[in-house]
């Protein structure tokens, strides 16, 4: 495996933890993690990279080694992480931003929101959220409410080795090899002995704001820089908009300037079940210096 070297930051009054492979004076680009995951899961995709790339990887806030709130979180504090976080790496020249699930929703919205911030931009089986119903925000504020009143607990496992079998559970195309690996480096390990995943556990409050896809599409329409769309067959975009084709190429016309590729045999972790792939239709979308 490739090694990687991690540096503490401070972003916004928040202590980051960034995740580097490769060499300082290699052509740059970040790569974006998701929803209750940490920078190392790319580690298999950045294996599979055949050219010399410096990947920066950070753990968003409240994930891997990142400061954890334990609190709600904003999700537009993301936007300015990243805007920090480009400032910080990339101050004269737009950036190349590789977003999985959250990552790309994060990394989507900041391309058409800053333009001239970024080079070029993958998304990773993210295509939106589906559409929420007026009626909805209602309870959705009222649930939010109430959880502020609750504790959020983390959800502990024995050991590392009921942690991997808990993630092969999830995703049998998971090899033993590689649900070990995952189990120690996107985990913590609790006072008690016991493995809980690297994420603060407000993370799965829902928000108190219905989820606006009109608004998101419209980000869409101002990025100026050529997109790599990249779809799972198994991930979670066919599976979301299974019924409604439509709605995915409503979706798709958003962006200017796209490539689509399909990822064949993979579910919405496509950095794990096919990194090969993944990492080939990278590197032939992605601009070298």
């Amino acid at each position: 495996m490739k090694a990687s070297l991690c540096e503490q930051l401070d972003i916004r009054g928040l202590r980051y933890n960034v995740r580097h492979w490769g060499s300082a004076d290699a052509p740059a680009v970040f790569f974006l993690h998701g929803w209750m995951d940490t920078s190392a899961t790319f580690q298999f995709l950045v294996d599979a990279l055949a050219h010399d790339w410096h990947v920066i990887a950070p753990d968003w806030r409240g994930y891997g080694a990142s400061e954890w709130l334990g609190r709600p979180y904003w999700f537009p504090d993301y936007y300015g992480d990243l805007d920090a976080l480009l400032a910080h790496y990339s101050p004269d020249r737009p950036a190349r931003l590789v977003g999985h699930s959250m990552g790309a929703a994060i990394s989507s919205a900041y391309s058409g929101v800053r333009p001239d911030r970024v080079a070029q931009l993958v998304m990773m089986d993210f295509l939106g959220l589906t559409a929420t119903a007026e009626d909805d925000a209602p309870a959705q504020l009222a649930g939010w409410l109430d959880n502020l009143r609750k504790e959020q607990p983390l959800r502990g496992y024995a050991d590392h080795d009921a942690f991997a079998r808990r993630l092969q559970l999830a995703n049998p195309r998971l090899t033993g090899a590689k649900a070990a690996f995952l189990a120690r480096h996107v985990s913590r390990t609790l006072p008690d002995g016991q493995v809980t995943m690297a994420g603060d556990p407000w993370h799965k409050v829902p928000s108190p704001v219905r989820y606006q896809a009109g608004d998101v599409m419209a980000a869409w329409r101002g990025i100026k820089a050529p997109v790599l769309m990249m779809l799972a067959d198994k991930g979670y975009v066919a599976e979301r908009f299974a019924d409604a084709p439509a709605e995915i190429e409503r979706r798709l016309a958003c962006f200017a300037d796209m490539r689509r590729v399909t990822i064949t045999d993979s579910g919405h972790n496509l950095q794990h079940d096919q990194p090969e792939q993944v990492a080939a239709a990278i590197e032939a979308f992605l601009a070298r210096d």
